[in-house]
């Protein structure tokens, strides 16, 4: 019986955890929109670890995930334009490899390897900080953690995103024009004008901000998750689950309006 009523008294505080852990992370989301606007966050040592950060999070991953996307790129595009081929539609298989690829999956995907490679770690991280108490430790030299350890962290995560998938997006448009064309200049003036239909100023908009708002989402949700305390009781493995359960959520949540933006 005390054991059902524990559950019954978990069932009626999920409710509750849920809404306090989504309010945390828009005023965690909303501090750092201020301090990523304040001058006083780039100090000279604000900017060696944001340096350091950036560069941790991104240059030992982007040549090889450039490399993975690259093939599965050849191989995507490969399977459209002989399918395309043997029902005589060639002329939309750039279209729909670019639609494909570029528009939709090459962004989740910098997303999600960002989150499982950098992110979520660096939450996890932040969260061992803050139980051996090295941020209060930091509070009590008169520096801000918040400063010093987060930002560095969420602007390197959203960098990360950023890079990873607008150059894979490029090395994808290369290798799709490649794929059909050939080495060869001429058909340069019809992917250009097939591209340019794809990509016309609403399209772009939608794309540029899905990409805006993963990046968000995959760098600040990690950091709220390792800020605060959320389940003492098992908290590496619990929290690390959660995390990347509310980021792939959300990452789903921006895809599926995205995709509205982009076809109703």
């Amino acid at each position: 019986m005390p054991q059902v009523n524990q559950t019954l008294h978990r069932a009626a505080r999920a409710p509750w955890r849920w809404a306090v852990a989504w309010w945390r992370i828009v005023h965690f989301g909303a501090l750092m929109l201020v301090l990523a606007l304040s001058p006083s966050s780039y100090g000279a040592a604000n900017r060696q670890a944001m340096a350091r950060h950036i560069y941790l999070d991104t240059a030992p991953v982007l040549t090889w995930f450039t490399v993975l996307c690259a093939l599965v790129s050849l191989v995507i595009t490969r399977i459209v334009v002989v399918t395309a081929l043997s029902y005589g539609l060639t002329q939309y298989a750039l279209e729909m490899v670019i639609r494909v690829l570029v528009l939709e999956l090459i962004p989740l995907t910098a997303a999600l390897f960002v989150a499982l490679r950098c992110t979520i770690p660096n939450g996890a991280e932040l969260a061992q900080m803050r139980r051996r108490g090295q941020l209060d430790a930091l509070r009590a030299q008169g520096v801000d953690p918040v400063a010093s350890e987060l930002l560095p962290r969420v602007v390197a995560g959203m960098f990360s995103v950023i890079t990873l998938a607008a150059l894979s997006c490029v090395v994808a448009m290369v290798l799709a024009y490649l794929a059909v064309y050939g080495f060869t200049l001429a058909g340069l003036p019809a992917y250009t004008r097939m591209f340019g239909q794809v990509f016309n100023p609403a399209v772009t908009l939608v794309f540029t901000l899905k990409t805006l708002f993963f990046s968000l989402a995959v760098s600040l949700m990690p950091m709220a998750a390792g800020l605060y305390e959320s389940n003492p009781a098992g908290w590496r493995t619990s929290d690390e689950l959660q995390g990347l359960v509310r980021v792939f959520a959300v990452l789903v949540l921006i895809e599926v309006v995205s995709l509205v933006g982009n076809y109703y």
